[in-house]
C-alpha cells in the first residue's frame, strides 16, 4: 500500500495507541483480586492469554514494518531545495531550532548591562557585562536563520504530505 510520511505518521501513532490500549487491558485483565466468599468466576476479568499475545505480536509487526518503511524513505527520500535527504533535515532542523534560540538570547541583550549582586557588590563598585560582539550581525544572523527554519520546516512539510512510499 502506498501513503505519503505524513499519513505514516498517523497510521504509527494509531499502531502505538492501540499497543497502549491492549497492554493496558492486559495489565488490568490478567490479575484480579477476590475475597475468601466470594464465586472467584462470577469476578473473574475477561482475559485470554494467548489471543492478547498474538494480537500484541500482530500490532509489533506492524509498527516495526511501517517504522522500517518510514526509516527507508526517509534515508533515501531528498528534500527539494536542499542538499539532504530527510533523515538529514530531521537532525538539520533542531539544530537551526537550538542556534535560533542562542541567537535570540543574544541578540535581545544591551550592548552594557549593570550586574546586579557582582563580586564586587558589597565594595560599592559598580559592575557591567558588556557584549563582546556585534549585536547588528546577531540580529542579522538570527533572521537568516528563522528564514532558513521556515524554509526547511515548510520544504520537510511538503515532502511529508505529497510525495508517496510503498509499505
Amino acid at each position: 500500500m502506498k501513503m505519503t510520511s505524513a499519513a505514516a505518521a498517523k497510521e504509527l501513532k494509531k499502531l502505538n495507541e492501540q499497543h497502549e490500549a491492549l497492554t493496558a487491558m492486559e495489565n488490568k485483565s490478567s490479575e484480579f483480586i477476590a475475597a475468601i466468599q466470594e464465586d472467584i468466576e462470577t469476578v473473574r476479568p475477561a482475559y485470554d492469554y494467548v489471543a492478547v499475545q498474538k494480537e500484541l505480536a500482530e500490532v509489533e509487526q506492524k509498527i516495526r514494518a511501517l517504522k522500517h518503511a518510514i526509516n527507508t524513505f526517509n534515508l533515501g527520500q531528498t528534500v527539494p531545495g536542499f542538499d539532504m535527504t530527510i533523515d538529514q533535515m530531521l537532525v538539520y532542523i533542531p539544530q537551526l531550532s537550538a542556534r535560533k534560540r542562542k541567537l535570540e538570547q543574544m541578540k535581545d541583550k544591551l550592548p552594557r548591562e549593570r550586574v546586579r549582586g557582582g563580586s564586587f557588590s558589597n565594595s560599592g563598585i559598580i559592575e557591567y557585562t558588556y557584549v563582546n560582539y556585534d549585536l547588528k550581525a546577531v540580529s542579522r544572523d538570527y533572521d537568516k536563520v528563522t528564514d532558513e527554519l521556515s524554509r526547511a520546516q515548510n520544504a520537510l512539510d511538503l515532502v511529508n504530505s505529497t510525495v508517496e512510499f510503498e509499505v
